[in-house]
């Protein structure tokens, strides 16, 4: 009878005990887990091989010290690198940024399940920093949702999930800091950015950031100090939705235009115009027939906010345009006459000729194909190409580090070149290359 008793007592305590661990996991088992168990089958391991050619570390004759070691005998080195991504498509699209896959000759992704897939590049941005692969899978992928930037609160709870430093299936969690960031690093300027305290470092590249519905809000870059002390950047949903989008039907973003000149606002001319706040962006032309010019913008506007988001100033109207590639509208908040009116804004690919005529008019040169690659057809006199010494018969081989062999290509550089000061050319003659700096020309007429 006493056994009995024993053995019935322990069978109500494990019942007990089970029924409270059960109680337990349940009160434990928050929004953040449930978006972790939800989405973390969606998030993918990314790695990388790139072959790249070092030199051999003699000495250098003058030659290769003038001409930057192009006599230089190469040899082929391996390096390897990681990242993260989000599957968004069943078959197979994955989402991630350009910086984790740029230069790579072959890219390997890693499912949550241990399944892995040689995966090829559908299309990258290097300016708004994503990437679109795919992998083939005999079936369905699980994916994450892509949500909305739009309504996102500062203050609301967000979680990351990646491989920093390679160590796959990591999970942080914060808040939204702030949006519509704009800051600058690797010498670009990155526009438009969730900023949060959801620590995001390298590896975490291309992973998702997802509220607590378990939707990307954004995705994760730690190119800005490499996400220390609480400061994590992600490309907001609603541009990686446009620039996807891009990528997937046209295997690049076309090159936008809207047809307008803006400066810095300095405070004198701000008081003259009514404008009493401390951001904005002057209208100094618009192009006559130009998307802005039919949505009403004119000379004298005062730009307040494009997409919903302040503008600081002239340099950050023209990074947020590039967020907008052709055909994908966007409202823009002026100010004149003392009051504020919204015009819908929607961008043209950018005009062939006025390519033409920024190489011309701004650089100096025109160019032509021959036997398979691009050589300068003419030098204008008296133009920067001219005062640094190219001549008719010089070959380019790069813009801005980007091979050009066609004029489609020359002019895809040029544009993405265009709001820069100079450009880079790798320019050959004979059988020495050579890098050359042209400055561009401050000539009106080319507007954005």
């Amino acid at each position: 009878m006493k056994h009995a008793v024993m053995k019935w007592s322990l069978v109500a305590i494990a019942l007990l005990t089970s029924g409270t661990a059960s109680a337990d996991l349940a009160r434990r088992r928050d929004a953040v887990v449930e978006v972790v168990q939800k989405v973390s089958p969606a998030v993918v391991y990314i790695g990388t091989e790139q072959e790249v050619e070092s030199r051999f570390r003699g000495r250098r004759s003058p030659l290769e010290e003038f001409f930057g070691g192009m006599g230089a005998e190469p040899e082929r080195q391996r390096i390897s690198g990681l990242g993260s991504g989000a599957i968004i498509d069943p078959t197979g699209i994955i989402v991630t940024n350009d910086h984790v896959i740029r230069g790579a000759s072959a890219i390997h992704v890693i499912l949550a399940d241990g399944r892995s897939f040689d995966a090829e590049v559908i299309g990258s941005d290097a300016a708004n920093d994503l990437a679109v692969l795919k992998v083939n899978a005999k079936e369905p992928l699980p994916i994450a949702k892509l949500g909305t930037s739009s309504d996102l609160m500062i203050g609301e709870t967000v979680i990351a999930i990646g491989s920093p430093f390679g160590l796959s299936k990591t999970v942080t969690a914060g808040v939204v800091s702030a949006v519509g960031r704009t800051f600058r690093a690797d010498n670009r300027v990155y526009n438009d950015f969730v900023q949060t305290d959801a620590a995001i470092n390298p590896g975490n590249s291309g992973g998702p950031l997802l509220n607590v519905d378990g939707e990307i809000i954004g995705i994760n870059t730690a190119i800005f100090g490499g996400g220390a002390q609480g400061i994590g950047f992600a490309i907001p949903a609603d541009k990686v939705r446009r620039i996807v989008d891009e990528l997937t039907r046209f295997g690049k973003v076309r090159p936008a235009w809207v047809g307008i000149d803006t400066a810095d606002l300095p405070p004198r001319v701000a008081r003259q115009l009514g404008w009493d706040r401390a951001y904005g962006a002057l209208v100094t032309a618009v192009e006559a027939g130009s998307p802005a010019a039919e949505a009403g913008v004119k000379r004298g506007d005062v730009v307040a906010e494009l997409g919903g988001s302040r503008i600081q100033d002239a340099e950050d109207f023209d990074t947020r345009v590039r967020g907008y590639p052709a055909r994908s509208a966007f409202p823009l908040v002026l100010f004149r006459d003392g009051g504020l009116r919204t015009v819908q804004v929607t961008p043209v690919e950018f005009p062939a000729r006025m390519v033409e005529g920024l190489a011309w008019g701004r650089l100096g040169l025109r160019v032509k194909e021959v036997r398979g690659v691009l050589a300068v057809a003419s030098v204008r006199p008296g133009s920067v190409a001219a005062d640094i010494g190219l001549e008719p018969g010089d070959i380019i081989l790069r813009v801005n580090n980007q091979p050009v062999t066609t004029h489609d290509a020359f002019r895809e550089a040029l544009l993405t070149a265009r709001r820069g000061r100079s450009v880079l050319l790798l320019v050959r003659r004979g059988r020495y290359g050579y890098h050359v700096t042209l400055p561009f020309e401050q000539e009106a007429g080319y507007r954005l």
